[in-house]
């Protein structure tokens, strides 16, 4: 499997899953609705897991283009092939926001409120102040990545992978995103990285979704710019101390 394609199916996994939780409990007539934030934030570490496990061993398991930026600025991957992975990585993200559409289908159609179904593709805050939102973008983000430094010793390439010790090796990521959420991430959602939340919002904006609502445009910078400059203080950080 060539490094594109373990990104493409690695992220993939990662919204299928992910957004997949949130359909799960927010959707009318699931067999989880209204399961709560816990089964979100469980979900979505689990989901990291499965992405980091299938990528791992091709690619790095970057799954996220605020890691891929934040390597190239640490020296430990290649600026050129940045491009190739961010491409990769929204393309998963959009396949797998479509096959949650896909298969919720039906509760989708019977869901009235146009605002929890937008929330199944991407991420809002709770309150509302740009700039408090922003900083909790930064601030989970930079968590995200200054551990994964930590985790890895900044040797996620192609052949140096998260997953070291087979699928053990991906526990710590995994448990690392469950924190995030648990702690910081019902502030905005904690989308901490751009693919996982611009992607699907755009195929929120192209899927026939019935009654739906706008894709708060408006918003839809900060869980794309707040991960990236995370990203970048926690890379920078790292070269400071190492």
């Amino acid at each position: 499997m060539t490094p594109f394609i373990a990104e493409m199916i690695g992220t993939m996994l990662l919204i299928l899953l992910g957004d997949g939780v949130v359909a799960n409990v927010v959707l009318k007539d699931t067999k989880g609705n209204n399961g709560g934030w816990i089964v979100i934030t469980t979900a979505w570490a689990l989901a990291v897991f499965v992405g980091v496990v299938v990528a791992g061993p091709y690619s790095g398991a970057h799954l996220n283009p605020a890691v891929t930026v934040a390597l190239a600025i640490s020296g430990a991957f290649p600026w050129t092939a940045v491009p190739g992975y961010i491409v990769a990585q929204f393309l998963g993200a959009m396949m797998g926001a479509f096959l949650v559409w896909l298969t919720h289908k039906d509760h989708f159609d019977r869901t009235e409120d146009a605002g929890a179904k937008m929330a199944v593709f991407c991420t809002g805050p709770a309150i509302r102040n740009y700039g408090i939102n922003f900083i909790c973008e930064v601030v989970g983000t930079f968590v995200l990545v200054y551990t994964i430094f930590h985790i890895t010793g900044a040797e996620i390439t192609a052949t140096k992978q998260i997953v070291g010790l087979g699928s053990v090796g991906a526990l710590p990521v995994a448990l690392l995103v469950w924190v995030i959420g648990l702690s910081l991430g019902g502030t905005t959602g904690y989308a901490i990285n751009p693919a996982r939340d611009l992607g699907p919002r755009i195929m929120h904006l192209l899927l026939p979704i019935k009654n739906k609502a706008g894709n708060d445009w408006a918003y839809a910078w900060i869980p794309v710019v707040g991960p990236l400059t995370g990203a970048a203080l926690a890379a920078f950080l790292h070269l400071m101390l190492k």
